[in-house]
């Protein structure tokens, strides 16, 4: 009987029962409002550039351009430089006096997105900018008028990536 009258005698903060009662749902609760915040945050859902079409569940894009870079067989190295960036084309047939565009995109944060006319030199192409590397790289190249376009990702910590038609061989 003693330690029924020391439990009474307790202060409630000190009574395990009431952790339970009120500190386990006050904990659920700050968590929830951590997710919450966490998730208003973090911006869309959409990593990719391309216009896409959604109709119930399906999500479709054109892939016109693609398949026009695979006919054409396309493809290019981009190397990055510490000031600059530098296109060669490897295969197929480049247009030389059509203005190229190189996207980098950056896979999470749309803000850190890159667009690059690309400048004609005798090797190839080039546009001044200074890459961090120290993430992926989503690449895409295609003319002014998006008529055909390749793709590549330069991963982490390189340097070079290679661009190819998304659809096809490449």
């Amino acid at each position: 009987m003693k330690s029924a009258s020391v439990a009474q005698g307790r202060p409630f903060w000190k009574e395990p029962m009431v952790w339970l009662v009120w500190g386990l749902p006050l904990a659920s609760i700050v968590a929830g409002v951590g997710l919450v915040v966490t998730a208003v945050r973090a911006g869309g859902a959409d990593a990719v550039i391309d216009d896409v079409q959604r109709v119930s569940q399906i999500q479709t894009t054109d892939l016109g351009p693609d398949e026009r870079a695979a006919q054409r067989r396309l493809s290019a190295i981009v190397q990055v430089r510490p000031d600059h960036v530098e296109l060669t084309a490897v295969t197929g047939e480049f247009e030389r006096d059509a203005g190229l565009v190189l996207v980098m995109t950056h896979p999470t944060e749309a803000a850190q997105d890159l667009r690059l006319p690309l400048a004609l030199t005798t090797t190839g192409w080039t546009a001044s900018a200074e890459i961090d590397t120290r993430h992926d790289w989503n690449v895409q190249l295609a003319p002014e008028n998006n008529h055909w376009r390749i793709r590549g990702r330069l991963q982490k910590d390189t340097q070079a990536s290679r661009l190819a038609p998304a659809v096809g061989d490449g």
